[in-house]
């Protein structure tokens, strides 16, 4: 780990000048991933700001019926809180299936969208990789890419974004809130994240000195039928290979809204609308279903050791969406994969 210098902020307005202030400077809250990061040398900041002094804690409800979920609350406290519990449930669900007990309860809200890849090349110094050296190359392709993207890549990048809250927040179409050097914006959630393209070394659409403030969820929770289904290696402490966020509306037997995201399968957390439309007005059967996860994958490629997530993500879709519609929230993953969906 390099040398550095580390202040403690008072204020976002104090935390963002100091940002401009110092190059190489990175904020940092509960330091779940950063810290890792600067102990493998992947990520090198020479000054960072410490932001637990901002008290952007609190979880509130917003007068149009939302819910703001200040960017320093920790996952634990978010996932356990009232109103996301009966509000947000589908919320809850992804944070709880993520990490373990120990980091969520260190882990912060901003902090969750600011993780980077855990590819296997991207923490290995000694193999090229255009994320962390842009220009050297991909070794995930053409490598051992067992975890990797198979939705919106690139020829320079094939990882993926490793959150579960942030699948969640996807599907419940959360808005980002920043302040920066020119003041304070709004980002959409699906604009937050990029996918690869030709700059895969930059994750997300945040302007230098940019510090995340917190989270507004829209009033609509989907808190009636919902289903975060989680595909892992192990149930413990492990990334997910394939995860979805289903969110249905039912009018008796009849979709009359739906989201879908999903997890483990692009370098962003990804949500598909057309997939969406096609549920929206139609009986909540398998067959629908399916039509809709054949069009989430109809896109999908494969990289040779994750050729397998094409089939496991469409039917992890299935499954879910019928979890939704059922509210049958068990997560047997092993009873699924020995299912045919």
């Amino acid at each position: 780990m390099n040398s550095f210098t580390f202040t403690q902020a008072p204020a976002v307005d104090a935390a963002v000048q100091e940002s401009v202030a110092h190059d190489g400077a990175a904020y940092i809250g509960g330091g779940t991933n950063l810290i890792d990061l600067m102990k493998e040398n992947v990520a090198r900041p020479t000054h960072l700001i410490g932001l637990k002094k901002l008290g952007l804690d609190a979880i509130e409800t917003l007068p149009d019926g939302g819910l703001r979920l200040g960017a320093l609350a920790t996952n634990a406290d978010t996932a356990w809180h009232p109103e996301v519990e009966k509000r947000y449930p589908l919320l809850s669900q992804a944070i709880l299936a993520g990490a373990s007990p120990q980091l969520r309860n260190m882990a912060t809200d901003g902090g969750n969208l600011m993780q980077r890849t855990r590819c296997y090349y991207f923490y290995d110094l000694a193999t090229p990789c255009n994320k962390r050296e842009p220009g050297s190359g991909c070794s995930a392709i053409g490598g051992y890419n067992r975890i990797h993207a198979i939705l919106g890549t690139s020829e320079q990048c094939i990882a993926t974004h490793p959150s579960d809250m942030c699948v969640a927040l996807a599907a419940l179409e959360a808005t980002v809130r920043v302040s920066g050097p020119h003041g304070e914006r709004t980002i959409p959630f699906e604009d937050f994240h990029r996918l690869p393209g030709t700059t895969p070394h930059l994750d997300n659409t945040l302007m230098p000195g940019e510090l995340i403030t917190g989270l507004d969820l829209p009033a609509q929770g989907f808190e009636k039928h919902f289903s975060y289904l989680k595909l892992r290696d192990r149930t413990s402490y492990a990334f997910a290979l394939v995860s979805v966020a289903a969110a249905l509306e039912l009018d008796g037997n009849t979709i009359t809204a739906a989201r879908l995201a999903l997890g483990g399968v692009a370098h962003k957390p990804w949500r598909d609308q057309a997939a969406e439309a096609l549920l929206v007005g139609q009986p909540a059967t398998v067959d629908t279903f399916r039509r809709a996860a054949a069009k989430v994958v109809e896109g999908a490629q494969g990289y040779g050791s994750n050729d397998f997530k094409i089939e496991l993500a469409r039917r992890a879709i299935v499954r879910a969406l019928k979890q939704a519609a059922e509210m049958n929230q068990e997560l047997d993953s092993n009873a699924f994969l020995n299912s045919n969906p």
